[in-house]
Formats: structure tokens, C-alpha cells, sequence
């Protein structure tokens, strides 16, 4: 399954169960500002707060509308790469903190030259079942998956 040899692409779509998952955390957290007990103007602000990341988030990690949002990961010959119509293939680091659940796949990379790492969420409903399950496999069993890109 880890042959070299043999490449590995996949591409995602929006996920229902993410927006979903998202919009009920957006509501909780504006239901937590609104009952809490701080003056109206600093709730006005942490509600702003709130919508402007909504607006950030939604077309770059939920819903794939922006140019710059993730919608492909790719391996051939030990390296990883992801996908974006801004900037095409990047190659990238993939951390030991990722994830493969069958609910979801947490992958957690690193871009050359920066510091730090970022995530993305890849729902069970974003892609075909038995492609999201190729993708688990090739995560757990890859060899040189942690590896820095060359």
C-alpha cells in the first residue's frame, strides 16, 4: 500500500456535516457572549468578533469557495502535497498530530519555511466513502509521512 510506485490523489468537496458542526459552535459561542455578564458595547464587540471570523472561515475551510481554500492532497515518491487553485500543488510537512477517524481525517501540516503548523478538516461527507477510507489507510500506513518535503 506504501509502494513508492503507486501515487495517491484525492479531492474534497464541502462537507455538510462540517458546516453544520461550525454554524452550532458559532451559535454557542454568540449565546455564551450574549448571556454573559459584561457591558453591552464589549458584547457588541466579541459578537463582531465572532462574525468576522465566520466570514474568514466559511469560504476558506468549510465551504471551498475561496481561491486559496484546500481541496486536494497528493503523494508520490514519499512526498505530500496539497492542493488550492491559488497557489496549485504545495509541497508540505505532515505532522504527528494528524488524525484518521472514520468520521473525519485531521490533517495537520506545515508549509516549507514557516514556523508554525495549520489544519484542515476532512469530513466523511466531503468525498466518496471508499476514497476517504483510501485516505485513512495511506495516513496510517505510508511510510515517510512525517518527512520534510525536499
Amino acid at each position: 500500500m506504501s509502494s513508492r510506485s503507486v501515487p495517491f490523489e484525492c479531492h474534497w468537496q464541502a462537507s455538510r456535516l462540517l458546516l453544520a458542526g461550525y454554524l452550532l459552535a458559532l451559535l454557542l459561542a454568540g449565546a455564551a457572549v450574549m448571556i454573559s455578564a459584561v457591558p453591552v458595547l464589549f458584547k457588541g464587540g466579541l459578537i463582531s468578533l465572532c462574525l468576522a471570523h465566520a466570514a474568514w472561515t466559511l469560504p476558506r475551510r468549510i465551504l471551498l469557495s475561496h481561491r486559496s481554500a484546500w481541496s486536494g492532497l497528493r503523494q508520490d515518491d514519499g512526498t505530500w502535497q496539497l492542493f488550492s487553485l491559488e497557489r496549485g500543488w504545495q509541497p508540505v510537512q505532515l505532522r504527528r498530530d494528524s488524525l484518521a477517524l472514520p468520521v473525519a481525517v485531521i490533517l495537520r501540516y506545515r508549509l516549507p519555511g514557516q514556523w508554525f503548523a495549520r489544519g484542515l478538516c476532512i469530513a466523511r461527507d466531503a468525498m466518496p466513502v471508499d476514497e476517504h477510507r483510501r485516505l485513512r489507510v495511506r495516513l496510517k500506513f505510508s511510510r515517510r509521512r512525517w518527512a520534510a518535503p525536499e
